[in-house]
């Protein structure tokens, strides 16, 4: 079982693996299982790269990220040349429609908005995005609406669940309305709770999921 120290040196360790993060000023503050982190990077898919570090050690149960983008002077800018570059970025990209989506920039910070019929088009154009230089943060506004209305059964999602190994399907509650998905129950890991997450997003016809899965790393160490 790790303490607070044993915790934080193995985040601060696994954000300096990260190739992209060997010199970004981050600090990283842990109070039982909530990790912190503060600081500057220059460019915003640091920022992203950080948290996803922070978020695949084992014995992280919250985080808490207020990493800051500061955009050097040579790097900077203006809105409208960010616009013209993210809409390249989607346009090339076969698997984003982009001509479903609008694009709005105010200084550097960019909002995605439109309506997409799956969720990994979302989260492509997302990754597509935060690799423009001068992008500052990002505000994602996109929805996801299916192109046929379907009856999503909760059997099936459950099913899916099952089929992954990474994690005990029996710990994950799974709630169906309409076309809305929630999980709740518990999982050891983040990688555990996102990974759920991504299997129920690939369910036909899902347009919001609410994982409220809680993470306890412990938690198996408990049967």
């Amino acid at each position: 079982m790790k303490n607070n120290s044993e915790l934080k040196t193995d985040v601060q360790n696994a954000i300096r693996w990260v190739p992209l993060l060997n010199d970004a000023e981050i600090s990283v503050s842990v109070r039982d299982g909530v990790v912190s982190l503060t600081g500057f990077v220059n460019c915003y898919i640091k920022k992203l790269n950080a948290e996803h570090a922070a978020k695949k050690v084992i014995g992280v149960t919250y985080l808490v990220e207020n990493i800051e983008v500061k955009i050097p002077r040579s790097w900077v800018k203006t809105d409208l040349e960010i616009k013209h570059e993210v809409q390249n970025a989607l346009k090339f990209n076969w698997i984003i429609p982009h001509d479903k989506l609008s694009i709005y920039v105010e200084d550097g910070w960019l909002t995605l908005t439109g309506e997409l019929t799956w969720n990994f088009q979302r989260e492509t154009t997302l990754q597509a995005a935060s690799y423009i230089m001068g992008v500052r943060g990002i505000t994602d506004d996109i929805t996801i609406k299916a192109e046929m209305e379907m009856i999503i059964e909760q059997k099936d999602v459950e099913k899916a669940l099952a089929l992954s190994w990474t994690f005990d399907d029996h710990d994950i509650n799974v709630k169906v309305s309409g076309t809305i998905v929630t999980l709740t129950g518990t999982v050891n890991s983040w990688q555990q709770k996102e990974e759920a997450g991504r299997i129920v997003w690939n369910t036909p016809g899902i347009s919001q999921l609410n994982n409220d899965l809680e993470i306890d790393y412990y938690f198996d160490l408990l049967y």
